[in-house]
């Protein structure tokens, strides 16, 4: 009998604006085709879609949930999933990307240690929010898009209050459905994805010195197991994952201040300047020097990818 077919998984990574660190993907171009994709994908930030026309299928956490014209999506970083249309229709989104932490940390109080759901007992079926029963939801998502797309004065506040409001109502919904799942459903995400805890370590920690074996630790394989698992989902192995998120920080702060390229290079983690300007080079095609050159003379835009992985789950 012939194996099953393991699903492919893709890593999307997105950059967000530095002088306000949320990214709008919106128009005629994110209509969402009919064709169920091969490929699950995740990203490296929290995404709140908004389907403005037709219906379809989302795949989540291996769940088939059904999505309408509007409904509000709510994918936490990391959590693989995929969207297709009903037959013979083409749906229209508008996406919003952002990192809660980063976003809101200095509007939470200290208390707040976990700015985004626990990934291991989020169900699919509570990623998707009808219009009908969450009207809050919808309202605050949709307001958040055309602030977005209009700029008009004080756009950046107003988006941001909105955001804040909307994110508080999403752990609100989120913190009601956690309290029902159980245990069954948290053991077989870890098993599916179990190298989540890695990612999110390195996105919070990656300034700081990092072995193979304690990112192992993390995920409670062997140092040998962890890079093969690793290197199935990613397609590229931990150490060129944590020295793409470092470029991508070093890339921030090249653009946005007058720090030196070594002051830079040992803020995001490298021991060395030659093996950050190596890795630099290698990963945005010319020496951080000539990149910093060029990037500071356009104007300030989302730009994905870095990297874009693409592996076996």
């Amino acid at each position: 009998m012939p194996r099953k077919k393991k699903p492919v998984i893709e890593y999307r990574h997105y950059s967000l604006p530095i002088n306000f660190p949320v990214l709008l993907l919106s128009g005629e171009r994110w209509k969402i085709s009919d064709i169920k994709s091969e490929h699950l994908h995740f990203h490296n930030h929290l995404e709140i879609g908004i389907c403005y026309s037709d219906s379809g299928i989302m795949e989540i956490k291996g769940e088939s949930v059904p999505f309408k014209a509007g409904d509000v999506t709510f994918i936490p970083r990391y959590l693989p999933h995929t969207t297709y249309s009903s037959p013979n229709t083409a749906s229209l989104w508008s996406y919003i990307f952002f990192s809660p932490e980063e976003l809101f940390q200095h509007s939470f109080k200290s208390a707040y240690s976990n700015f985004e759901p626990n990934l291991w007992v989020v169900k699919g079926m509570n990623c998707i929010l009808n219009k009908e029963q969450h009207p809050k939801v919808y309202t605050l998502a949709t307001s958040i898009v055309e602030e977005l797309k209009q700029q008009n004065p004080y756009y950046q506040e107003s988006a941001y209050g909105l955001l804040l409001s909307l994110y508080i109502e999403l752990l609100r919904i989120h913190s009601r459905n956690e309290l029902l799942a159980d245990q069954e459903t948290e053991l077989s995400l870890k098993s599916d994805f179990v190298i989540s805890p890695v990612l999110e370590y390195i996105t919070k920690n990656y300034m700081n010195p990092i072995t193979m074996d304690f990112l192992a630790d993390l995920c409670h394989l062997s140092t040998t197991h962890f890079r093969r698992k690793f290197h199935e989902i990613m397609g590229t192995s931990p150490l060129d994952f944590l020295n793409s998120t470092r470029i991508e920080e070093a890339c921030k702060q090249l653009k946005s201040t007058e720090d030196s390229i070594l002051s830079i290079s040992e803020q995001v983690g490298f021991h060395s300047i030659s093996s950050f300007n190596r890795c630099f080079s290698r990963l945005m095609g010319k020496p951080p020097k000539e990149w910093r050159k060029g990037a500071q003379s356009e104007a300030q835009s989302a730009k994905a990818s870095i990297l874009e992985f693409t592996g076996w789950v």
